[in-house]
């Protein structure tokens, strides 16, 4: 197997798990899960410090019926999605192979 496959396919998988947590994280806040449940609880926490470099970039916009926007995950899903795609553009660029 060539290194750069193997590079850009542990990127990807990387990538993939963190996008996983965040839109998780993002749907149960979205639908106000209960926080004290397990698996509710260990996504928020998994999360959390995914978010830390975001914190308090934008606002959480709670509207009525308790449905809550979090603002911070979708910037950070997007800037995590974006610096994958460039560490997958650099290591094609970077090693021999077909394109």
């Amino acid at each position: 197997m060539q290194l750069g496959l193997l590079a850009t396919n542990l990127v990807n998988i990387f990538v993939g798990a963190v996008e996983t947590i965040l839109g998780l994280r993002f749907i149960l806040r979205l639908f106000g899960a209960n926080p004290d449940n397990g698996f509710v609880s260990w996504v928020y926490e998994m999360s959390g410090t995914l978010l830390e470099p975001f914190r308090g970039v934008f606002p959480t916009k709670v509207f009525e019926n308790d449905i809550v926007i979090d603002f911070t995950t979708l910037f950070a899903m997007l800037v995590y999605a974006l610096v994958g795609m460039l560490v997958v553009w650099i290591i094609a660029a970077l090693t021999p192979g077909k394109r």
